[in-house]
């Protein structure tokens, strides 16, 4: 959802200027932020089989505020836990 609205939003001024109806320029923004992740991920899993939670996250990175904070997989309790990046 989140990935929708990010890419949604970036078009919709885009959209109003050039004359298309906002409900469309939406649609096919956000539509296309999806279809942007699938690919991403669809790539990662045809490289060895599986994905990580690294290439998960490396497959949102485009839409996200910042990379200051991601998600490592690669702890000693094999829980997930925010880690900050240098």
């Amino acid at each position: 959802m989140a990935v929708f609205v990010v890419g949604a939003l970036g078009t919709l001024g885009a959209g109003a200027i050039v004359g298309i109806e906002a409900w469309v320029a939406l649609s096919m923004a956000g539509l296309l932020a999806v279809a942007s992740v699938a690919e991403r991920l669809a790539r990662e899993y045809l490289d060895d089989g599986k994905l990580t939670l690294d290439e998960i996250n490396g497959a949102f990175s485009p839409f996200a505020k910042s990379e200051e904070f991601n998600l490592s997989s690669d702890d000693e309790e094999g829980k997930s836990k925010p880690k900050h990046q240098k």
